[in-house]
């Protein structure tokens, strides 16, 4: 198991990494810049907290659910340079600080919600997950990028 994001250190451990980002950190593996990546860290956020994304269809369900859910909220680390879904692409120019504020308010939130708030929820693309597998997921995808701008 990984660190459980639900547990206030390891929340705030995420924030100081998120902290030492700036406008011009560069990356070590893909495409986006800082701004974008933190955009793209909330797009998982969002899924939860917000109506902004549609859900995928039954048959698109299905299909995360078998293909990418083990990957997602298993404990092997995500490879580099990974498929994403395609809500997850951020091509556009991001404001560096309002996506950094965005995400630690959504780390704030998911930390203060809890465990019990996500334990057996239904996901966007998954299904039910337990509060296990809701922490791996928020706390491997978050470290994956902050490992890709070497924080």
């Amino acid at each position: 198991m990984t660190n459980n994001i639900f547990e206030k250190s390891i929340t705030d451990s995420l924030i100081n990494r998120v902290n030492q980002l700036t406008p011009t950190t560069p990356n070590q593996w893909g495409k986006m810049h800082v701004a974008q990546m933190l955009a793209h860290c909330n797009v998982a956020y969002e899924t939860n907290y917000e109506n902004k994304h549609p859900k995928p269809n039954a048959l698109v369900k299905l299909m995360l659910k078998i293909l990418a859910k083990p990957t997602v909220v298993g404990s092997k680390p995500y490879k580099k340079n990974g498929q994403t879904a395609p809500q997850f692409i951020i091509k556009e120019p991001k404001d560096f600080e309002v996506e950094k504020a965005r995400l630690i308010q959504y780390l704030q939130k998911t930390q203060e919600l809890g465990e019990a708030h996500f334990h057996d929820r239904e996901s966007h693309s998954f299904g039910r997950l337990t509060k296990e597998e809701w922490s791996t997921m928020f706390y491997k995808h978050l470290d994956h990028h902050l490992r890709q701008f070497r924080v």
